[in-house]
């Protein structure tokens, strides 16, 4: 997915690229080479909810005193949209993870993947201890206990024997609580994704990219 920077004209009205939140994100970092800007640390007497679109405007505001375009581009220019884009996603509050699900949202969009929620993932018993031989593999087994059993010998005559009680250690994989961590990820990083979108619509301040409601696919572990 590539965004040319020369914009079409129909009757001299610019069209705008529509493209859904992840689309623009993985463009503005992807192809545009975005940096996060991250805001300064809030004041200890401040609430830390974020900054909010507040600080997009203060980013557009310095954006618009560099005619000639972004500055972090190595070697080329980087779009003054994948610039806010950039700034929106450094502003996301603290009730969704704040400046961690930032550089989580920027590195996932970077690399154009979306978190692993481990589709198809089901607790299975299996053996701790493998082995293999001629045979194939097979469970291991550890001794647990030993019994001692009397032995019928020759004659009528008994003895008495040790015999060691032999178990297959077993474990779930993946555990439970790793499917519910990794389904968790994805419900978060889709909220985030949610705010960037809605702030993206609301603020109006892309020039060039109009950003659709479109969204990644919300818990697709309960879907069919």
């Amino acid at each position: 997915m590539t965004l040319h920077r020369p914009i079409s004209r129909a009757g001299g009205t610019k069209v705008k690229r529509a493209l859904g939140v992840q689309a623009a994100l993985e463009w503005a970092f992807r192809v545009e080479k975005a940096q996060l800007e991250l805001p300064p640390p809030q004041n200890v007497s401040e609430e830390g909810f974020g900054f909010g679109l507040e600080y997009v405007l203060l980013q557009r505001a310095a954006l618009g005193c560099k005619i000639d375009g972004g500055q972090h581009k190595i070697g080329g220019y980087t779009h003054e949209d994948a610039e806010v884009i950039a700034a929106t996603v450094a502003g996301l509050p603290d009730s969704l993870g704040g400046k961690r699900m930032a550089i989580r949202v920027a590195e996932l969009a970077r690399a154009g993947l979306t978190p692993d929620w481990m589709p198809g993932a089901v607790p299975r018993c299996v053996p701790t201890i493998v082995k293999k031989n001629q045979h194939g593999t097979h469970a291991g087994t550890v001794v647990v206990a030993v019994e001692r059993i009397r032995v019928r010998g020759a004659g009528s005559r008994a003895t008495w024997k040790s015999v060691d009680i032999l178990a297959c250690p077993v474990t779930f994989s993946p555990y439970p609580q790793q499917i519910e961590a990794a389904r968790r990820s994805y419900d978060d990083w889709w909220q985030a994704l949610s705010w960037v979108r809605e702030g993206l619509i609301a603020g109006g301040m892309l020039r060039d990219v109009e950003v659709t409601t479109a969204m990644p696919k919300p818990r697709p572990w309960n879907m069919g």
